[in-house]
């Protein structure tokens, strides 16, 4: 396979840097983008083939992701591969609750952080040549059932979900590929808790199982490698046990 870029939102810890370590291990360079530099690094030196950059971004910033996909046109010339994954479920809250702060916190980063990258991605994709490339856009379970006290988290990855759909229809003619993939309890930092137990929508508090994050990470990579005449328009990997189907 000719040597592939992928720049990866939220590559720092979790579920972005398991998806790191897999592409690189094919051989995919990847530009990882995160706020925070120190972890970014270390997802760097996690990743033994490849050659993988380090671009600190605050992708709530116009100004930041723009620099951030120029950087990788001038250091790669092209672009093939969006993964959109940074987001924050931010802290738990009845909707009567929720501040506005912790409402635009959440919706910044998960919603208009990702039409943003999307968005530059696409404007790089659909210039250079040869034309195309694939976005995958990290939703969520959430995208179709809440959690309870989740409402700017569920809310905003409902919206992923349009953004997926709007991306897919508009990149048609510029063989621009557009995916989701909807992940539920891989076993990161962020669903450390499901162990211990989290509240039920009957009140309950009870553990959940979780599945190994490289689960995730190998569906992401082949979503990322089928030729852009074939699209996984949306995945759904979730452990198998947890409640979701059926009534819990």
């Amino acid at each position: 396979m000719p040597q592939q870029i992928a720049v990866i939102t939220g590559a720092g810890t979790g579920v972005g840097r398991a998806v790191a370590r897999e592409l690189a291990a094919t051989g995919w360079q990847l530009v990882l983008a995160g706020r925070r530099a120190e972890p970014l690094r270390g997802t760097a030196g996690l990743c033994e083939r490849g050659d993988a950059v380090v671009v600190p971004t605050d992708v709530t910033d116009p100004v930041a992701v723009d620099a951030l996909f120029s950087e990788t046109a001038e250091r790669f010339g092209r672009l093939d591969l969006l993964f959109n994954n940074a987001g924050t479920f931010g802290a738990p809250t009845p909707v009567e609750d929720l501040e506005h702060a912790q409402w635009r916190a959440v919706v910044d980063l998960n919603l208009t952080g990702a039409f943003l990258c999307a968005q530059a991605a696409f404007r790089l994709m659909k210039g250079q040549d040869p034309q195309g490339g694939r976005i995958i856009n990290n939703g969520s379970i959430s995208a179709h059932v809440p959690r309870p006290h989740s409402v700017a988290y569920t809310a905003t990855k409902h919206a992923v979900t349009g953004l997926t759909k709007s991306l897919s229809l508009e990149g048609r003619p510029y063989r621009i590929a557009c995916g989701q993939i909807d992940i539920g309890n891989a076993a990161t930092d962020m669903t450390a808790a499901m162990s211990s137990g989290v509240r039920q929508a009957d009140g309950r508090i009870a553990p959940e199982p979780t599945m190994d994050v490289a689960d995730v990470a190998r569906t992401v990579r082949h979503m990322a490698e089928l030729p852009l005449e074939a699209n996984v328009q949306f995945a759904t990997v979730m452990a198998s046990a947890m409640p979701y189907i059926g009534r819990g």
